[in-house]
């Protein structure tokens, strides 16, 4: 497939502006991404790709006071999901008791409790960001044997995988891009589960039609956070437990405003590089 190669800066530079800016490069159509110091390399589908619409994207960036130059170029025709799995995605242990991996690692540390195979091929949730290891570690002390869960915005449903590992029953995935269900379906079956996983395609729209959840995970981001937390607290069995992620830290305050106003409450927090994960329980 031949792609378009971004190559992007941005004053000031701060990790968070370079999460954010690939968010938002990812709606527009980017579907992988690189970085070298401080500078981003995006690579989008030639055929997908709108220089109106990318340009739109940097003037509507949200943070204020930013600086952001893009040079199009068109790159070396390359597997580009390949490359960036190959030399960007490394095997990682999580609290030193699940080991999340791909296909072609060698030399995976033996004394893991638990080792997922992942071939993320773009999809967010190696394990590697900040919100899918916070919630991984969660999942590591949580009791979840014959417990329901649901996991939103799976991306590679490697929190569904692990959740399935141990003992969570039914499980279900949904994320509302087709890539990620694809790439949910090939990494559910590398992993020979013993409790399968239902992989659906749509957003919080579909809660109304599916059973009352035990636990409902959803890695997202705070605006639909926001915007789905009551659709999560209507789907969710009395006592039943969200964990969110995807926020920074000072979001805190506001998602758990919305949260009492909905009937749930606070149970704990983690932190980890500025990003946060909270534990709400239906009263």
């Amino acid at each position: 497939m031949k792609y378009k190669q971004l190559t992007l800066q941005i004053k000031p530079y701060t990790p968070e502006n370079i999460d954010i800016l690939t968010a938002y490069l990812a709606e527009a159509g980017c579907d992988s991404f690189q970085q070298e110091g401080e500078t981003l390399q995006a690579y989008i589908p030639l055929a997908q790709y709108d220089e109106g619409l990318i340009r739109e994207t940097i003037r509507n960036f949200p943070v204020p006071h930013t600086e952001i130059s893009c040079i199009p170029s068109d790159p070396e025709d390359k597997d580009w999901n390949e490359e960036w799995e190959k030399n960007f995605f490394r095997p990682i242990l999580i609290e030193g008791r699940c080991c999340i991996h791909s296909t072609f690692h060698k030399d995976l540390p033996a004394s893991a409790e638990y080792s997922i195979v992942i071939n993320p091929q773009m999809a967010f949730g190696t394990g590697h960001h900040a919100t899918t290891s916070l919630i991984l570690a969660e999942l590591l002390d949580a009791d979840l044997q014959g417990k329901s869960l649901l996991d939103m915005g799976c991306g590679t449903s490697v929190l569904a995988i692990l959740a399935s590992m141990r003992g969570a029953s039914p499980v279900t995935a949904i994320d509302i891009d087709d890539w990620c269900i694809e790439n949910s379906r090939t990494n559910i079956a590398l992993n020979h589960l013993p409790n399968p996983i239902n992989v659906l395609l749509g957003d919080a729209s579909l809660l109304p039609g599916l059973p009352e959840q035990d636990i409902i995970l959803a890695n997202i981001n705070r605006n639909i956070l926001l915007r789905d937390m009551p659709a999560y607290a209507c789907s969710l069995r009395p006592g039943g437990e969200l964990w969110m992620s995807g926020f920074y830290v000072q979001d805190i305050p506001v998602l758990l405003g919305k949260a009492s106003q909905i009937g749930l409450s606070y149970v704990s927090q983690k932190e980890k590089d500025n990003w946060a994960c909270l534990h709400l329980k239906l009263n």
